[in-house]
Parts: structure tokens; sequence; C-alpha cells
């Protein structure tokens, strides 16, 4: 069980307490609730522009790193399509640190032409050499626009096209950090060897007083149901032809989301797996299989995607896949759930031994509108049944519910 307390200052900032005595150093982990999903189409990528705007130094913090690492301090951050996850760590009694330096960003981040310059040429070659200059980058490129029509899920996290990021101006990443970046869109977590009363005081002397507004009244376009199979097909120098087929599923508050987690790591997750034993192991049709859902907070992606063997043709993959997935769903039996959740019991395990891993975990459960979700997670992963896996692969694993893209060497 992680113990925490949470409390809202005045401004809406959602403070997460999570009290470790045993730890010898702080997290704070400040979670935004902006991501690709909340940008315009015609304005990608403009929150993973601002995981880097963000590090450009503020007011009073001229440089974010120096000061932190100067008292043995740590951070990240990471930016998909639903949030905006910054973290810092530090020596517990050098914890004011980390609230001066991420309340001073938050209240009055560094913007100049200079600094947008600069982080707009790192995201442009972080775009070309991640999505357009390595094999099968661009697959998701090609992938998401055809399996969302309407939703904003439609572009990656990187953006729709590099043009959105070199056209950016001042004028429109200020625009951007005013109304996403404020208190009230913002859920701070602070876990470590702190009480609640220290982080309560730090937190309204330092963030007590930035301005904010209501949070962003958006209207995201819901996706509507697919009713008919999708396809692609683009030939690339690339190592081997290689398959995605993405399947729509629910988001992740909906009531059969962990059933469809679990179908993925029971359909394709390791060794053990029904597509690797049958696919890699038995027929060798594929040198590697794998499934695994996107995660969203709406209407999400349960995915499957594998590497052919060179004598192998997209059309034998086609029928053998049916064969697995038709027998899957006939097939599914208690005890590969049972073992399944096991395993997954035992990564929630190692997985909170970590103090960042609780912290991001708090942050994110809040995100989805209950801390207490990270205590209730693994229960909710033991509960699913045998009847619950098939009724999801019958509900989701349908042709017509299918967008395939066919990778092919040239």
């Amino acid at each position: 069980m992680i113990h925490f307390e949470e409390f809202t200052l005045e401004n809406g900032l959602h403070v997460v307490v999570h009290p470790d005595k045993k730890s010898p150093i702080v997290c704070l982990n400040l979670l935004y609730k902006v991501g690709s999903r909340n940008e315009k189409e015609n304005k990608t990528g403009f929150a993973h522009l601002f995981e880097h705007l963000m590090f450009g130094g503020s007011l009073n913090a001229p440089s974010f790193d120096e000061p932190l690492q100067a008292v043995g301090g740590d951070n990240n951050a990471f930016t998909n399509a639903d949030i905006t996850n910054y973290y810092t760590l530090v020596p517990a009694n050098n914890v004011e640190t980390a609230f001066w330096l991420e309340s001073d960003r938050m209240k009055s981040l560094n913007f100049d032409q200079k600094s947008l310059d600069v982080q707009k040429g790192v995201v442009i070659e972080e775009f070309k050499q991640r999505y357009l200059n390595r094999p099968y980058g661009d697959a998701w490129l090609k992938l998401r626009p055809e399996a969302y029509k309407i939703h904003p899920y439609r572009w990656p996290t990187i953006g729709q096209d590099i043009s959105h990021i070199e056209d950016a101006e001042l004028r429109d990443v200020k625009d951007f950090f005013g109304k996403h970046y404020v208190p009230s869109n913002a859920i701070l977590v602070v876990a470590g060897n702190i009480s609640v009363d220290d982080s309560r005081r730090y937190c309204e002397k330092w963030f007590g007083d930035i301005q904010t507004q209501d949070p962003p009244n958006e209207q995201i376009p819901a996706e509507p149901s697919q009713e008919a199979a999708r396809f692609i097909k683009v030939e690339e120098d690339v190592p081997q032809n290689t398959f995605y087929k993405v399947y729509h599923m629910g988001g992740r508050n909906d009531a059969n989301y962990h059933s469809a987690d679990l179908l993925t790591d029971i359909l394709g997750q390791g060794r053990t797996s029904k597509l690797f034993r049958r696919m890699v192991d038995k027929s060798r049709s594929l040198t590697s299989v794998s499934s695994y859902v996107t995660g969203n907070i709406d209407p999400g992606l349960l995915v499957i995607e594998g590497k052919l063997n060179d004598e192998i043709s997209f059309e034998q993959i086609e029928l053998e896949l049916a064969e697995v997935i038709s027998d899957f769903r006939d097939n599914v039996k208690p005890e590969d759930v049972k073992r399944m959740q096991t395993l997954v019991e035992s990564s929630f395990a190692f997985g909170n031994v970590e103090l960042l891993n609780r912290a991001m975990g708090l942050a994110y459960s809040a995100f989805l509108g209950n801390p207490d979700l990270l205590n209730q997670e693994l229960a909710l992963m033991k509960g699913v049944k045998t009847i619950d896996i098939i009724e999801q692969s019958q509900e989701i694993l349908r042709a017509e519910n299918c967008t395939t893209l066919y990778y092919q060497k040239a």
C-alpha cells in the first residue's frame, strides 16, 4: 500500500504527498494535463516542444540544470499524447531548491526568440533522426492518420509535420503556455523524505502566489467506430518486411481496459505468448512479434506487430495470424490468465520499489481522477476473469476494427 495525502492550493494546484522516511531523497513530479491531444491540427508538436523549452531557464534561474546539479539533484521529462511530465530528484536536505526551480518556470518561463530557435532546432533534428531517417521510423506517422480520422490521436507526439515546428512563432508558444501550464491544469506529487506539513509549507511558499485560470475547457472530438478494415502498404529500404495491426479499444478509464491489457500480455508479450510460440518458435514465419496497448485516456489502440522471415509473404502472415487469433478466442485457459496475473503482480511489486515510479504513478492516477488508483491497479488486474479476456478478444480483434500497415523492404 502506497500511503499519501492530498490537498489543493487556492490557485487550483492539486498536490499529492507521499512521505517515505527511509528514502534519502525527495522527488517532485509535476504533471501537466497537456499532450498532443490538446493541440490544433495546424500547430502540432507544441507539447513536445515545451518539454524542451521548460529547460531553457526562467526569470530567476537562467539555467535550470546548474543550480540543481550544484545540490546533487537530477531531472528529466517526457511527453505523450495525454500528458507532459517533469520530475526532479534532490537530496532531502536540499529539497527547497527543487521547489524554487519548478515553481519559477511555471510562474515565469524564459520566453525569447533565441531560446525558441535553439529548441526548435533540437526538436526538428529529433524529428529527422527518429521519424524520417531510420528504418520504420515513419510507421506511426502513416498509421495514426489512417486509424484515427477526427481525434487528435491521429498525429504523434513529435507532431504531424515538421513544418509545424519550423513555423512556430513566439506568440504561438506564449499562447500555448498561458493556456496549459498553469496551476489549475497541473498535479504536483511530493514524494520521499519529507513530511506532509513541510510539503504544504513549501507548496504555499513557492507555488501559492502563481496566478491561474480555469483549466482549458476543450471539446476533443470522439472518434467514430471503425466499420471497415483499412490498409496501407509502403515500400522502403528497410531490413525486413514488417506488419503493424492496430485495433480500436477503450480508454484508460474504461471498465474493460484491464481485460484488454491482460489480453495483449497473453497474446503477444514474451517467449511464452501465443503469437511467439506459434509464429516464431513453431512455424518460424516471424523473427519477432509483440502486442501491447497504447493506454490512452481516450479510446486507444491494441497493437500487434511483427517482422517477417525472408521467405514468408504478407498473405501467409494474414492467414496464420487469423488462425492464432481465432484459436485464442476459443481456447483462453484460466491457467493462462493466472500465470500472466502472477507475472503482473511481480512487476508491480518490483516497479514500486523505486521512489520515482511511485511518484509518477500517483501523478498519473490523479490525472485519471483518483491517486488511489495506483493502489487499486493490481486488484483490478487480478480481478480479470477468463470470460473477460474472451469477450474483449471478440469485441476488439475484428477485421473491420483493424488498420493494417505492411512495411515492405525495397
